[in-house]
């Protein structure tokens, strides 16, 4: 005579460990839409904030002594190519670098790049010794207009969202080369 096995058991088991899979994967995408929503607001914030400079150095000293209080960083830094003299503007002031160490930092960048590192990239001046997080952005602008970076930094290592939050700093950037172009042109 044969045996009944029991798979209801088992059944229920197996579709209660995937509904909580899949709770567990709905909170993961609800706590990224909320970081992602935070995000988008930051950045519209900072956008918001530089168009309303009123000249080339009032934007510079928006980018760098307001957008780390709205973005939630710890740095921010602009460096330009001007002619062929390097320059970088920071919450310190204005400092010549190297036009070289600029190009190639730009060469090797697409757009925007996103990395933890040991110390920060050396156009974070003194506060390169305290960043562990940075994004580089490239700032691209058809000459005699300047190009250069806009460097972001934070003390801690972050976990980098990839292609969203690159999109959202790429956003960044060309507002700022926009904004640049507005006063630089005018």
């Amino acid at each position: 005579m044969g045996r009944v096995i029991p798979f209801e058991e088992r059944a229920v088991a197996h579709l209660r460990q995937r509904l909580g899979a899949a709770e567990e994967a709905n909170q993961d995408l609800i706590a990224f839409a909320r970081g992602h929503s935070g995000a988008v607001a930051s950045i519209h914030e900072a956008v918001l904030a530089a168009i309303d400079a009123d000249g080339f150095d009032a934007l510079i000293h928006i980018v760098t002594q307001e957008w780390p209080l709205i973005l939630g960083i710890d740095a921010a830094a602009v460096a330009l190519i001007v002619g062929d003299q390097g320059f970088r503007a920071d919450a310190n002031g204005v400092q010549m670098v190297t036009p070289q160490l600029l190009e190639r930092t730009m060469e090797t960048i697409d757009g925007v790049m996103l990395r933890n590192v040991g110390r920060g990239h050396p156009l974070f001046g003194p506060a390169s010794t305290l960043i562990r997080s940075e994004a580089l952005i490239r700032l691209d602008a058809d000459a005699p207009l300047p190009s250069g970076l806009l460097v972001l930094g934070q003390r801690e290592a972050q976990s980098l969202e990839g292609r969203h939050g690159s999109e959202l700093l790429l956003f960044l950037g060309r507002s700022i080369t926009a904004m640049m172009r507005r006063w630089l042109i005018s």
